[in-house]
Formats: C-alpha cells, structure tokens, sequence
C-alpha cells in the first residue's frame, strides 16, 4: 500500500509540475506585448522551399519558439499588414536559393509592389540566386548582394527524366494505359525519351515562361531582350560583373547595408523577423473589419483520406480533412464567401472527385472562388473546375485533363532474387490485378474501355461547366498543360490573378463594398499545443511534423550536403575557380 502511494504521489506531482510549465509558457506568451518599434524594417527571408500553406507542425514547438516554414501565405500577408503599418519604415527581402514557383514569385512580386505604393522601400538582398531568384528581387528598389556572393543568369531549359530503361534491367513491365498523347508524366515509366506531343508541350510553356521573365527584365532593370541575351551569355557571374550589367546596384555585406539603414548610427537597426510579424494580427494595424471569408488551402499531392505529409512526397492532400474544413466553412452563416488555395499536380481520381463535388456543394449555396498557385494540374484541376470562378496567375501550370491509370508486372524481378508465386483461384479475372503478370488481351481491352468511359464522363463534366461543347473541352485535354495566361484564352479559367485578386472577386460576390476589410480565416487552423492536447490530436500533429521533418532533411539538409561534398571534392583535386 505503502508502495502504490509513493508511486501514485510522484507521478501526480510530475504530471502537475509538467501542466504547471506548460500553463506558465503559455501565460508568458500570450502575455507579451507587441514591441515593434517604430522605423523597423520587416525582413522577408526565402530561402529554400517555400509552400503555399503550413504544413502539419509540431504543437511542442509552438511553446518554444517560431519554427514554421516560410510559405507563401506568410509572405503575402506579412507584406500586406506591413504596407499599412506605421511602425515599418521598409522592407528587406533576402533571397538565398529559393525553390519556389513562377506563380508565387508573381504574388510576391505584386504584394512587393503594393508596399512600394505607400512610399516605403523594399531592398532586395541576394546571396545565392538564380534565375527565378533574380525575378524575385527584380521588384524591388535596389538589388544588393555581397561581394562573394552567386549569381546565375541562364536560359530557360526543360528536362525530362525516363526510368524505362532501369525497369527494363530490374524486369519490371509496366502495363500502364494513359489519356492519352500530352500526358507526359506517363513517359518517365513507359518510354526512355521524350516524346514530340511532350516536347510540343514544352515548348509552348518555356515559350510563355520566357515572354513572362522578358518583361519583368524590361520593366523592373530597364533591360532589353537583346541585353539580356548577351548577359546570359556569362551564364555565371561575379558580383563587379553583375553591377556592371545592370543586374546588381550597390555591393555590399549584410552588416554594411545595415549600417546604412540605420537612422541613427549608435543604434542597430530594428529588424522584424518573419515569424515575429505574423504573430502581430491585423487589427493592431488599422485592418479591421465584420465581415468574414474563409481561406481552404489545398496543397500536395492527392491521396487517401485524411491530408498529411509523406517523408518522400512532402505534404498530402486528403478528401476527409479538405472536404470537412470546406463543409465548415459552407455551413457557417457567419462565412459569406470562400477561397480555395489550390497548389497540386494531382493524384488520385477518387479523392480528387469527392473534394471537387464538395466545391460544387459550396458554390451552390455561397460564392466560392479557386485561386490557383504554382500548380493546378490533373486532379489540381479536378478538384476546382466546379466552382463559382476560377482564377490563376499568369505563370500558373493548370489543365493536364487526362488520366494514367494500369499496373506493374514485377514477376522477372522477383524470380530474379528468389521469390515465386503460386495461386488458387475461383472466379474470373481473379488474377487481373496480380503484380506477377500481364493483363490478358481481352483483360486490357475491358481495362481501356473503363479508363475512357470514366475520363469521357469527367471531360464532358469539365465541358458542362465550363460552357463548352464536348469537342471543344477534348482539344484542351488528353494531358495538355497550359499556363495561366493561356488558359484564360482558351476558358479553363476566368481571370488572371493572384491571392489578392481572389479576395476582391469574393467581396464582390458577397456583396461587400471594396474598400471593406474582410476577416480571412484560414483552414486548416494551426493547432497549439494547448488546442491538441484537449482535441486528443497531439500524438498524431507530432507524428505528422516528425515526417515533415524527415521530407525536410530528405529533400533539403540532404541536398545542400551533397552540394558542400561536391565543393569539398572540387577544391582537394585543385579544380580552379569555383565561383
């Protein structure tokens, strides 16, 4: 008895010493005030990948500190309460080798040109930066990098990748059926080169790319095509050579363009941080307002029921949680409009049918509007066509209307390393579906047939409600992929625009006056530790950010090592000039 009490005790007294610590972390939190000082500068810092939404995080951290990626959300909304912020004198974007879309770097682009509008400057710094790091910082008032930073300028290029070839070593036969000539994500497992319907496709999107990136070289550094040739020409640069062409004003280190900054010379300058200024609500700047829409961020790629993150594939988009914040939202009175974020290159048809038939229920009863980010293809595209308007931005990759669907003969891999398979059967096609061998003639051709019959009821779908003749819709699908601008002539979407934009058509909708400011709430709502915990979700969120961070490793720390071992490489073997 003794014993059990001197257990029971101490682990009452560890539990209430942990709920004590959590409840004073949160307290300190929430009670800090908002200590921006006046002529602060915000820094927007991109670097690495930049998602359209936060991805599943870890409640813990919450309690010790900002540890969320940069997204695209952040950015735009940061830059947005800062244009209206009297404390912030300007804003420093630092670029470093981002990977992120023409579409975003469109948004930010247009959020950057906002700021601009009320007077403040907006200095670009870069220290790693190609191509589409270069068009980032285009829009800003001075571009200022250090003396040893990286600088790429290079034409446009686009490469195809084809494993037919190792499959065919290992023994694996594919039995995949596409729809049909334009979907070339089919061609990495069937053809081991790039075929002249997908060579065709990407044509005309490096085409529009290169239109697009030409005219933010003319408008932002007064640069010609022509110059712009001559400079690509270098490929690589030194920063003297940068300012030297037009690509680069002043170069400095980051301290000496901080000291430059300063107003007053004794004092450092007070910078914002990201995650700080996220925290600061929109209301402590003057953006208030009643009314409200809902935002659903659909990211990733499509697939099973609940959204989640892949250590391979990065985030997943499940039908259960999209279609559960997208009836939340529809069934609340309070939500007079939504915008459905979409960023995905596809997946399953299913899932993607089930989420694209809530957005119809949603726009039957409220305006709800699809804003398109880097990628709205396949099932990106499923998951959308049914809404109230659609809209993209102009370097957007949208369409992709076809289908892959078949399986994968491994037989010949798995004898090759011992395994065989045996079966007993009842039943016709009772070994359609195995892995150890090929569809019979009569099972492929009874495959086709169901392929195409549920593509063509998906087609004519698309067609009915876009305002097309089935003929019309079908010369815009079988895998073609168009970008924003070109699905604006061609009616796969309304209107050319970003996150901003979407926002003004749902208050036009709604019947709210322009210069209404609107609540935007955002689904699916970060959760604290505090909010799991009660919800029960708290060994599920930490598994959830345990697998986000292995993606992370696995597509980031990975990347940037075997990067630096390369590097390491190059210098023990005496290769000269590594700028």
């Amino acid at each position: 008895m003794k014993s059990f009490l001197s257990h029971f005790l101490a682990s009452f007294l560890a539990v209430t010493v942990f709920l004590l610590l959590v409840v004073g972390v949160v307290l300190v939190m929430t009670g800090q005030e908002d200590k921006i000082e006046d002529n602060s500068w915000l820094l927007v810092d991109i670097s690495g990948q930049v998602l359209e939404y936060d991805p599943p995080s870890d409640p813990m951290s919450s309690l010790l500190g900002d540890s969320s990626p940069v997204t695209l959300t952040r950015i735009l909304g940061n830059l947005e309460k800062a244009r209206h912020d009297e404390r912030i004198e300007g804003v420093l974007v630092k670029v470093g080798g981002p990977a992120i879309g023409l579409a975003s770097i469109e948004e930010i682009r247009a959020a950057i040109k906002k700021v601009q509008a009320t007077g403040r400057e907006v200095v670009g710094y870069g220290d790693a930066v190609g191509r589409k790091g270069y068009l980032l910082l285009a829009a800003c008032d001075r571009i200022v990098m250090p003396p040893s930073a990286y600088l790429q300028m290079t034409g446009l290029s686009s490469t195809s990748m084809h494993a037919r070839g190792l499959l065919d070593k290992l023994g694996i036969k594919p039995n995949l059926h596409k729809i049909k000539e334009y979907k070339a994500a089919a061609e990495l497992l069937m053809r081991t080169d790039m075929s002249d319907a997908a060579r065709e496709n990407d044509k005309w999107l490096i085409d529009e790319y290169w239109d697009i990136a030409m005219a933010i070289m003319r408008e932002d550094r007064e640069l010609s095509e022509e110059q712009v040739l001559a400079l690509m020409e270098l490929a690589n640069f030194s920063t003297l050579e940068a300012q030297e062409g037009g690509l680069v004003d002043e170069i400095l280190y980051w301290d000496e363009l901080e000291k430059q900054l300063r107003l007053d010379e004794d004092e450092e300058l007070p910078i914002v941080s990201m995650g700080r200024y996220a925290d600061v609500e929109p209301k402590k700047v003057g953006l208030k307002g009643k009314r409200k829409i809902a935002v659903i961020h659909a990211q990733g790629m499509i697939g099973g029921r609940e959204s989640g993150v892949n250590p391979l594939l990065g985030v997943t988009m499940g039908s259960n949680t999209v279609v559960r914040d997208l009836r939340a939202a529809r069934e609340d009175d309070d939500i007079l409009a939504i915008i459905f974020r979409v960023d995905s290159g596809g997946g399953d048809a299913l899932i993607s049918d089930l989420i694209g038939h809530e957005i119809a229920n949603c726009a039957a009863v409220k305006p709800t509007i699809v804003s398109m980010v880097d990628v709205a293809a396949s099932g990106g595209y499923h998951i959308s066509y049914r809404a109230t308007k659609i809209i993209a931005d102009g370097g957007s990759i949208v369409g992709s209307i076809g289908s892959i669907s078949g399986k994968f003969n491994n037989k010949e891999l798995m004898n090759k390393i011992g395994i065989n398979f045996d079966h007993e059967t009842r039943g016709p096609n009772a070994l359609m579906w195995s892995s150890d061998r090929d569809f019979t003639e009569a099972q492929w051709e009874r495959f086709k047939t169901d392929h195409w019959n549920g593509f063509n009821e998906w087609l004519a779908d698309v067609a009915e409600h876009r305002g097309m003749t089935f003929a019309e819709a079908e010369k815009l699908a079988h895998g073609r992929v168009f970008t924003g601008r070109q699905c604006l002539a061609n009616g796969l979407i309304d209107e050319i625009g970003g996150y901003a934009r979407a926002v003004e058509i749902a208050k036009e909708l709604a019947a709210i006056p322009a210069d209404e400011y609107v609540q935007q709430l955002h689904y699916p709502e970060s959760m604290d530790f505090i909010s799991s915990l009660l919800a029960g979700d708290l060994a599920y969120a930490g598994q959830q950010a345990a697998e986000w961070r292995m993606y992370e490793y696995l597509h980031e720390d990975l990347g940037e090592n075997w990067e630096m071992m390369i590097r390491q490489y190059l210098i023990e073997e005496s290769i000269p000039d590594l700028h």
